[in-house]
């Protein structure tokens, strides 16, 4: 072979190999491997949910539940699992919806109560009292107060000739039925005209109203808004009842309201009946 062509083919044996250095050196000297990563599909159990909205006071029915996927790290205590309670369905038919439930929404046990028991009964939390007053179109909003709305219980007295004097009693107090009627209106477009609104109040709550009752020309429900619902409810009008831990006996006479007191903060017996004979005696 000529000088020529071997100098010729050195050079180009060198550029190769000039040339191949310096594409490992911009690839980073090698392969680049590119991982994806692996997706694992979500672990689901059967949550027990409701088919359709549900209001408060509805009766359960089985078309009104069924079980669906729910992500098992979504699952918490209070759900009922098709694994756990496989015959939700059948043991809960009859309970009382004691706080609205809507579509696809799974049902949780602090949300009803038992089957079998009354039903004002089972919308009552511990400590509470259900009391009826009477109402009428005019003193019931026009008939747009609902179950489970809010209201202010308005006292209305008539002091003189062509006076009156008016009192909030009660506060903020959530509303348990219309008449017999204890679902309220999900798109609140219905009225409930009823004679007969029936509270939530604490046992003092259900003295005033009461008293209230008797001395009052009369009561005004004043519809609130639905923001307030979260607001604690007023413990009322203290001067309507004799709460302060003395034991004694009220008297309403003629729209007129006094009390009597036991002396040295003894219980009232038979004296203290005497005395109330003798003043309301005294009117006569």
């Amino acid at each position: 072979m000529k000088p020529a062509r071997l100098v010729i083919l050195a050079v180009a044996v060198v550029a190769a190999g000039l040339a191949g250095y310096i594409a490992m050196n911009m690839t980073g000297g090698g392969t680049e491997t590119i991982r994806v990563p692996v997706v694992q599909q979500a672990q689901n159990k059967k949550v027990l949910v409701a088919k359709a909205s549900l209001p408060v006071g509805a009766r359960l029915k089985a078309d009104d539940l069924a079980w669906h996927d729910w992500p098992e790290d979504g699952v918490v205590d209070g759900f009922y699992t098709k694994k756990e309670r496989p015959d939700a369905i059948e043991k809960l038919k009859g309970s009382v919806v004691r706080i609205p439930m809507f579509a696809g929404e799974p049902v949780i046990r602090e949300k009803i109560a038992g089957a079998g028991g009354n039903a004002m009964a089972s919308l009552l939390p511990q400590g509470k009292r259900a009391v009826a007053t009477r109402i009428s179109v005019a003193d019931g909003a026009g008939g747009f107060i609902l179950p489970n709305d809010r209201v202010d219980v308005i006292m209305v007295r008539r002091q003189n000739e062509g006076s009156y004097a008016t009192e909030t009693v009660l506060s903020n107090i959530r509303v348990l039925a219309i008449d017999q009627n204890m679902k309220g209106d999900p798109d609140g477009k219905n009225a409930v005209v009823g004679a007969t609104a029936t509270l939530q109040l604490s046992p003092k709550q259900a003295k005033i109203l009461a008293v209230a009752q008797q001395v009052s020309d009369r009561l005004v429900l004043a519809l609130r808004s639905t923001a307030d619902a979260g607001e604690t409810d007023s413990g009322g009008a203290d001067d309507l009842v004799n709460d302060q831990g003395q034991s004694g006996i009220q008297i309403i006479k003629s729209g007129a309201l006094s009390s009597i007191t036991a002396p040295n903060g003894g219980s009232t017996g038979p004296s203290d009946t005497m005395m109330a004979d003798k003043v309301m005696g005294q009117g006569k």
